[in-house]
């Protein structure tokens, strides 16, 4: 019998220097653990020390620890990615808060946390790197992980929907003003997906019980939620030469077809 282990793609990022904020669990993490596979020397960055160091010595990856919702400490990531392995190639923004708020009931405090998250942290991320790379005259790749939600989103997603749909808008922007740079820049926008945070706001926010994921599945077109290792394979595709010259997309990643109708 063959062996069931994952062996990757293709070596797709081999040589690559990349840099995963947010990486230290949920989507991010599993782009993390798939870079390394593919090849790559990551550095992620996360608030939790204890997580980060766990997942750095379980693929030998570099943890930064890291506050994203200070821009200083945004770009900071990339310094460091730079101070410690001479350029970044590519950057991949993961870090998502989803803290629920509707138009009536968000302060101004929930907006602000979710703008400088969703939105300030990969911006002045995307500033330190591009730097980097047009100093240099590199080519280079950039992710985004957005939200379906950008869209427009259910109604107690207030902030984060126009979080990520500002994500969306900057996306093209730097893409088609850093084309001539060889940068390429994309937007992965993502659906329900099974991860340790999910879990953590569905108990919080909806009184979810243990079975939360069964029957959430079970209502879905495919009979499961997103799989963080199955959008992690794509993002690595997205970051790699192999992806040639698509930039400035703002990719729908989920099973449900926006704007079609029954």
């Amino acid at each position: 019998m063959g062996s069931t282990e994952r062996t990757g793609l293709t070596g797709l990022l081999d040589g690559k220097v990349v840099l995963v904020n947010g990486g230290s669990q949920g989507v991010g993490a599993a782009i993390v653990r798939a870079a390394v596979r593919e090849g790559a020397v990551v550095s992620f960055t996360g608030r939790r020390a204890e997580v980060g160091e766990k997942l750095a010595a379980d693929t030998d990856a570099r943890f930064l620890r890291a506050d994203l919702s200070d821009p200083a400490q945004a770009r900071d990531s990339v310094v460091q990615t730079v101070e410690a392995y001479g350029r970044v190639d590519c950057l991949v923004n993961a870090a998502g808060l989803t803290s629920r708020g509707s138009l009536l009931d968000t302060t101004p405090e929930l907006f602000d946390q979710h703008m400088a998250i969703n939105l300030k942290a990969p911006f002045f991320a995307m500033q330190a790197a591009v730097a980097d790379m047009t100093a240099r005259k590199a080519p280079g790749t950039i992710v985004n992980i957005g939200s379906n939600c950008a869209h427009g989103g259910p109604p107690y997603l207030a902030p984060y929907s126009t979080a990520k749909a500002g994500l969306a808008g900057l996306t093209r922007n730097a893409a088609h003003a850093h084309r001539f740079d060889r940068i390429r820049i994309n937007t992965v926008n993502i659906g329900w997906t099974d991860t340790e945070g999910e879990d953590a706001t569905q108990r919080a926010f909806h009184g979810a019980g243990d079975d939360w994921r069964e029957q959430a599945a079970a209502r879905q077109p495919m009979g499961k939620l997103g799989q963080p290792d199955e959008i992690a394979d794509f993002v690595v595709f997205l970051l790699s030469d192999r992806s040639g010259v698509v930039t400035g997309s703002v990719i729908d990643w989920d099973q449900n077809v926006l704007g079609a109708l029954d």
